[in-house]
């Protein structure tokens, strides 16, 4: 291999050329390692399909750093095959590895007609995953992985509605927190498509980064859909409170600060975005090889896990009081002392999430403000 044009990242060193590849998407990869490593941990196995491998660096950090015992890489270009072979067969034991050129769903079909299961099946692909939705289920061990990439935000942010009825099955709108809206799209057209075929899903984290939404599931073998967990959110433009809505609450919704009609988006996945005991793993694990950055961040998605399907910006904290807000930190203090929960998130880094009101919210920092006044 030409030191010349070596790429490093992680545990791995491999070449690009004409492979696609994205340094920005590091961390998706970190996050995907780091749960690839603690599933290997738990169930003393770890066999990976990477449909979507491009320069290959997933399938060779899934190996070298998670500790796959098999690894098939595939993409779907076969212009790159100088590029991914060498970059593998340098770092992988060719009897662990199977290298493919075909399209992703002929793949998945190919895995289920010779029931060859996999513990973590990696999708990442370009715009919406809607195609691969239900055809990677069939590749998928019971009580394995799934992660989704979507790069497709304007669909499922609400600026092309029409479009998130055709992908999501579900009317996305737009408002402040419609990044969020867009994870909880993703696992809700997975969750219904799993309880199609008597399946359900559970989110394992779901990370937005820059431009990325980044889902990371676990198939179960029992359907877990319900009133409870998916269904709507309601938005008001009058006064910028949230709510969430079920089926049976359709018709008439109200908001409830003032009365206005709400605007509805869903159906989408109304419960948790993260394992809250998996990415404590995952943060030790970042804490032991010294990946400082992500036990930062795993350490936010910890804290956001239980609370409500939206969040509160602080320019919307401050156009709606017509106040200066005051700093995150001592909103969230603020709001803590009051006895009301209130963490980061690290979906907008100026955003927070909350157990109470925008109201709330903005009374609050209105007295916060007082006192430093």
């Amino acid at each position: 291999m030409n030191n010349k044009f070596l790429v490093t990242e992680g545990n791995a060193n491999f070449i690009v050329g004409n492979a696609f590849y994205r340094p920005q998407s590091k961390v998706t990869r970190d996050l995907g390692i780091l749960a690839a490593a603690i599933y290997k941990q738990e169930t003393g196995k770890l066999k990976v399909l990477d449909v979507m491998t491009g320069c290959g660096v997933r399938s060779l950090r899934y190996y070298l750093e998670s500790g796959a015992d098999a690894i098939w890489a595939n993409d779907s270009n076969p212009e790159i095959n100088t590029i991914l072979e060498q970059n593998i067969i340098n770092n992988i034991p060719q009897n662990k590895v199977k290298i493919t050129y075909k399209n992703a769903n002929k793949i998945f079909f190919n895995c289920y007609d010779n029931q060859d299961y996999y513990d973590l099946v990696d999708v990442d692909s370009f715009g919406s995953p809607n195609p691969y939705l239900s055809t990677m289920l069939w590749a998928t061990k019971i009580g394995g992985l799934l992660y989704l990439t979507s790069t497709d935000g304007r669909t499922a942010t609400g600026h092309l509605p029409q479009k998130s009825l055709q992908v999501y099955g579900s009317y996305a709108r737009s408002h402040p927190a419609s990044q969020e809206q867009a994870l909880r799209l993703i696992i809700g057209k997975t969750l219904q498509q799993a309880v199609t075929i008597g399946l359900g899903i559970k989110p394992i984290f779901s990370l937005f980064t820059g431009q990325t939404y980044r889902v990371m599931m676990r198939l179960l073998s029992k359907p877990n859909l319900t009133l409870d967990n998916y269904g709507f959110i309601g938005y008001c433009h009058q006064c910028g409170e949230y709510k969430t809505v079920s089926y049976h609450q359709l018709g008439k919704v109200k908001c409830s600060n003032c009365d206005s009609s709400v605007i509805i988006s869903g159906s989408m996945w109304l419960g948790n975005l993260h394992e809250r005991e998996y990415l404590s793993k995952m943060k030790t694990l970042a804490q032991q090889i010294g990946w400082l950055q992500r036990v930062e961040l795993l350490s936010i998605m910890e804290e956001e896990s239980n609370f409500p399907p939206y969040f509160y910006t602080l320019g919307e904290i401050g156009r709606r009081g017509k106040l200066d807000i005051p700093k995150r930190s001592q909103l969230i203090n603020g709001l803590q002392n009051q006895g009301y929960q209130a963490v980061l998130t690290h979906i907008n880094p100026q955003a927070i999430k909350t157990n109470t009101s925008l109201k709330v919210c903005i009374e609050i920092g209105r007295s916060l403000l007082n006192q430093i006044n």
